[in-house]
């Protein structure tokens, strides 16, 4: 936290930025940016961590399906990353927000000079009121240097510009004691008070979003978080209010509690 302001972290999938056809969703991501700007209007600190840039790289190249090999891939990313910051920054510049962006890889955090200078990147960009736009570096990306899925960089990332709230926005509305599409009777969980293994069991049953990790990661990111004492929720991002009822104090979703750091 800095000068009194909290600081939370926002993380969107690409299920919800772009169609499966990999066009962009303008109505879902418009609403996204105003919500946020309007959440920085009310004094909060806010990191935006995006997934959805080898998704619209298709959308932009024509491509009828995901690449599989590695350069297919990084191609389809450069391509959306352009897109997707061309997009962001457009629809922020609406509400009067100024953005940035930053594509890491796990040796930015875990090489302890890069760690120093990204912090100190955050801190100059919360300094200077612009919301960090975070994605991973998918045009480098091979498996050693990479988290994977913005799930667990979500949570990364809360911890090193020392959030108080980490929100994970997907297409079900949290975690469930079994999978909601398939069994009606399936229950919400809103509070989960620690991560047992029978809590991190649940993901394998509970259902997924569309995008790469599905609720396995967010309960990765989830154990991660608080583990940091943040308090982290999974949530609807549809509609993208759900972000103001969770701000206002209300149950929404599922929350994972923050233990001591």
């Amino acid at each position: 936290m800095s000068n009194g302001k909290p600081r939370v972290v926002v993380k969107v999938g690409t299920s919800t930025l772009a169609y499966p056809s990999g066009g962009i969703n303008f109505r879902e991501m418009d609403a996204l940016t105003r919500v946020l700007a309007d959440m920085m209007n009310m004094g909060l600190q806010v990191v935006l961590v995006t997934s959805g840039a080898i998704g619209v790289g298709m959308g932009k190249l024509g491509l009828t399906e995901r690449p599989r090999d590695t350069p297919g891939k990084q191609a389809a990313a450069t391509v959306g990353q352009c897109e997707l910051m061309y997009l962001y920054d457009k629809m922020f510049s609406e509400y009067g927000c100024t953005v940035g962006q930053l594509l890491i890889t796990k040796g930015d955090v875990e090489d302890p000079e890069r760690h120093k200078n990204l912090v100190s990147v955050f801190e100059r960009l919360f300094s200077y009121n612009a919301l960090p736009i975070v994605n991973e570096n998918d045009a480098v990306a091979v498996e050693e240097i990479v988290y994977g899925d913005n799930d667990n960089l979500s949570a990364i990332v809360a911890q090193l510009v020392r959030a108080q709230k980490l929100i994970i926005l997907t297409d079900t509305d949290g975690l469930y004691d079994s999978n909601p599409k398939l069994n009606p009777g399936a229950t919400l969980i809103p509070l989960v008070e620690e991560m047992t293994p029978d809590i991190l069991a649940l993901a394998q049953k509970s259902g997924s979003d569309l995008g790469t990790g599905g609720m396995v990661t967010k309960l990765q990111a989830a154990r991660l978080a608080t583990k940091a004492g943040i308090d982290t929720y999974v949530i609807n991002a549809r509609p993208v209010d759900n972000l103001y009822r969770l701000l206002d104090g209300e149950s929404v979703g599922t929350w994972f509690r923050g233990g001591k750091p």
